[in-house]
């Protein structure tokens, strides 16, 4: 590298500008391939220039890398031969070497063209061979100069665009090589095919790269046109000056891919975030419809205890009005003769019609809250982040916390279970029957309240009638007895009806409160971590937005490091000798 002042403080500016690219990616949870790439985009300003020739298995890579040096160097077949990537330099011929990548080789020969240049050969870049392709493409960012190969008999395949596409991505130079040209037998085709491979390659880099006709096979049988004219500019390329010019533009152009990668996650992470605060909303949306959807459900098994209350309470009236007259005579003299009359004809099935409305209650709410909880898992297990940001650290913390809430549904789902709730129900029935209508305490629970209810309603009403014998009480006074016992039934009906809403309702409201306590708590951490993301983000934005103008700078003054290359001399300086 020709090493002047001002390439000494504009090497100093881009380790700088690399260095701290790597520590924004580091910082902001990239995945470990873009922190690699933005370190090796930095160890390549140490590295020899680096002239890479890339395509198709059957371009004739290797044959061209043969021609190029003067040499038989690498092997050559119809078969894919190369199955590494083949790093050559200039050094005393020995046997090849290994590297810290088990997929690249060291090669050294005695030819003095590739003083100050490592000449790489690479394998397919179309998939007959996958791991061929993954090698040449994760090659690519490192290269400073493409020789990109393609064939006369199949020019420019869509194999190739592809590629090339991905080299105008990492800012690559290109020169594009069209071997086997002497398969086109006139200038026509031969003018033909430049066109159709310079169409090609301006569609995909945004710019007419330099295009040569070679023929390998020619060229080692004594000569080739077209490869004099790729020696020739290649010599202007590789001229200290220039040389230069690509060995810092090239890591350039490797960050501006770095970057624009990280913009991307970026954008797709403020993206999630958006729609993960649409979701917290659309959870709490779902919450309030699950609230009114359990009010309406509860008014509606709430109006049908009502009805078998009233029900019981007409029953009553009508054994109260026919059992308090003299024609009961017998009846009246024995208390318990009226109160088990009370029981079969006024009691009647309440206290099993009020149980099994329970039970019919805590089924629909119990079904209701686990479809609601099933549905919040569903929601949140549908949230996937983007494929951009699939593998950064922003995607597994977000993705623990999501975790986090589904799992707080599904515990609500195991523990929030019929028998739990009815043994709650129970045991706030039995507390309040105690106010209501006189129960003990102990051991009540809702499969034995119908009993306990039926033989509480009873004693609780027919105490009405336990001064009724004869022996005690005037005839003239039955009227007023019968009408106070009707008073007293409607009172105690009332109290009943009020007492058992007021048990119904504060049972749901208590677990409704657990519900979304439950929820709350859950949500909580990822309303922290999209709060806290935001902020990050905005930050990160600005760091992006300052390294991007740092390197379009950078970019401008290595543009322009020493003009356009001077014309080279016709002569044969690639071959070894």
């Amino acid at each position: 590298m020709l090493v002047t002042e001002q390439v000494q403080e504009l090497l100093a500016r881009e380790r700088a500008l690399l260095g701290d690219l790597q520590a924004f990616l580091t910082a902001q949870g990239a995945p470990a391939e873009a922190v690699a790439q933005a370190r090796q985009a930095l160890q390549n300003l140490d590295e020899s220039f680096l002239l890479v020739v890339v395509g198709e298995f059957n371009a004739g890579k290797s044959s061209f890398v043969n021609a190029l040096l003067g040499e038989s160097v690498l092997p050559e077949g119809v078969t894919p031969t190369t199955d590494r990537i083949y790093v050559l330099i200039h050094g005393e011929k020995g046997e090849p070497e290994a590297t810290a990548d088990p997929f690249v080789v060291r090669l050294r020969v005695p030819i003095a063209a590739l003083d100050g240049v490592a000449l790489v050969d690479t394998p397919g870049t179309n998939a007959i061979v996958r791991q061929h392709q993954v090698l040449t493409e994760g090659f690519l960012p490192r290269a400073d100069l493409l020789l990109f190969l393609t064939s006369a008999d199949r020019p420019f395949t869509e194999s190739e665009r592809q590629f090339l596409s991905l080299a105008a991505r990492w800012g690559r130079s290109v020169v594009m090589v069209v071997n086997k040209a002497d398969l086109l037998e006139t200038e026509q085709q031969k003018a033909e095919v430049r066109l159709f491979v310079e169409a090609g390659a301006r569609a995909e880099l945004n710019l007419t790269p330099p295009v040569y006709l070679v023929s390998a096979r020619g060229e080692q049988r004594g000569g080739d046109e077209g490869f004099r004219a790729l020696r020739d500019a290649l010599q202007a390329r590789l001229g200290e000056r220039e040389r230069t010019r690509l060995k810092l533009g090239s890591p350039l152009g490797a960050a501006t891919e770095i970057l624009g990668g990280e913009d991307t996650r970026s954008a797709a992470a403020r993206n999630t975030l958006k729609a993960d605060l649409d979701t917290l909303q659309n959870l709490e949306a779902q919450r309030a419809r699950h609230h009114e959807t359990m009010q309406g459900e509860l008014d509606g098994q709430l109006n049908r205890v009502g009805r078998l209350l009233s029900e019981f309470e007409a029953r009553a009236d009508k054994f109260i009005d026919a059992s308090l007259r003299m024609g009961n005579f017998r009846q009246l003299i024995n208390s318990r003769e009226l109160e088990k009359g009370f029981r079969e004809q006024a009691v009647a099935d309440l206290p099993e019609a009020i149980e099994r409305q329970f039970g019919t209650m805590i089924d629909r709410f119990v079904e209701a809250n686990l479809h609601f909880w099933e549905d919040v898992q569903a929601f949140l297990i549908r949230r996937q982040p983007s494929g951009d940001i699939a593998r950064t650290r922003f995607s597994y913390d977000r993705h623990a916390l999501l975790e986090g809430i589904a799992g707080s549904a599904s515990r609500h789902i195991a523990e929030v279970t019929e028998a739990q709730l009815t043994r709650q129900l129970a045991a706030d029935t039995e507390e309040a029957m105690k106010g209501v209508v006189g129960l003990g305490a102990g051991g009540v629970g809702l499969g034995v309240i119908g009993v306990v209810l039926a033989g509480t309603l009873a004693a609780d009403f027919t105490f009405i009638f336990s001064g009724l014998a004869l022996g005690s009480l005037g005839l003239l006074i039955l009227p007023s007895r019968r009408l106070k016992a009707l008073r007293q039934l409607r009172v105690k009906v009332a109290e009943l009806r009020e007492s058992l809403e007021a048990i119904v309702r504060r049972e749901y409201g208590r677990e409704q409160e657990r519900a979304d306590t439950r929820l709350r708590d859950a949500m909580s951490p990822f309303t922290r971590f999209i709060e806290g993301e935001q902020t990050r983000l905005e930050q990160a934005q600005t760091q992006a937005r300052a390294l991007r103008e740092q390197l379009e700078q950078l970019k401008r003054e290595v543009g322009v490091l020493g003009g356009a290359p001077a014309p080279a001399p016709q002569n044969d300086a690639m071959k070894g000798g």
